[in-house]
Parts: structure tokens; sequence; C-alpha cells
């Protein structure tokens, strides 16, 4: 056994912080933020494209024929709601990647959080926020971080033996 391994039959852990604050999660919320970023942008320029098809629109309006320009308003209209849709999906995407990234990571650290519970003699290890109260259970959560970064590093070599 290692020294600084807790001996205890339950060991808690905080499984919020242990997926943040590994290597692992810190490469994907930034590369989940830098995906937010480009679509943020890509926001703005469509939000400013519309903007000026709007103002055209409304410009054209009193020299138009009404139900021409009631043909035009309602193309526009479809144009902005489908684009609110695809932009839209695109943000759901985004997100999913992060809860695929975040589900794949727990089950690649598994076998190093079952390594922890042998070392420890643990029978269980319980998430921090179900525990009310306990005089056995030790907190392994900076210790797994460790440890499951020494093994998966921040991850992105799963991701490229996944591609191959």
């Amino acid at each position: 056994m290692q020294l600084g391994i807790p001996q205890s039959a339950i060991l808690t852990i905080h499984p919020d912080r242990l997926f943040s604050s590994s290597a692992f999660g810190r490469r994907v919320a930034e590369g989940i933020e830098a995906e937010g970023a480009v679509l943020t942008a890509e926001n703005r320029r469509i939000e400013a494209v519309l903007r000026a098809e709007e103002q055209t629109l409304a410009e054209r309006r009193h020299s138009m024929d009404p139900a021409a320009f009631r043909a035009l308003a309602d193309a526009f209209d479809e144009k902005v709601q489908e684009t609110r849709r695809l932009q839209e999906q695109k943000l759901r995407e985004i997100n999913a990647t992060g809860e695929t990234a975040r589900r794949e990571f727990f089950t690649v650290s598994l076998p190093v959080l079952q390594q922890l519970m042998r070392e420890s003699g643990a029978g269980a290890i319980l998430d921090q926020s179900s525990v009310f109260l306990s005089a056995y259970a030790a907190d392994i959560t900076d210790l797994a971080i460790s440890r499951i970064d020494a093994v998966l590093g921040d991850g992105s070599q799963l991701e490229q033996d996944a591609q191959q």
C-alpha cells in the first residue's frame, strides 16, 4: 500500500470536483468554452445580418404591395425561426459533447477508483453529497484526481485511440 491512502470501510468522493479538477475535465471544459465562444460569435454575426435584413424589409414596406410585403415578411420570419432552431441545436450538441465526455471520464476512471478501494480496504465509495454523517468515511477526491491524472492525463489520447 502507498502512503496517504486512508484505511476506511467507506470512502467518499466529490464527483463534480473529481471531473472538473482533473486534467481530463479541464481539457473538456476548455474545449466546450472554445466551442461556445465560436457559437456566440456566430450568433452575433447572424443576428447582425438578420437585423440588417429586417431593417431593409421595414424600409421597403411602404413602397410595396401589402400582400407582397406579407409574403416577404413571412419568409423572413421562417428564416429567423429556422436559424434559431439550427443555432439551438448546435448549443445542444456542445452540451451533449460535455455530457458524453463526463460519462467517458467516469467509465475510464473506474479502474483507478477500484484500485483505491482495494488499497484502502474499503467496501464502498459514496458521493460526498449523499453522506449526512459518518465517523469512518474518508474523502479521497484529491488522491483520486492525482491518480487519474497520472493514468489518463488530459484524456486526449483516448480520443486519438477512438478515432483510429
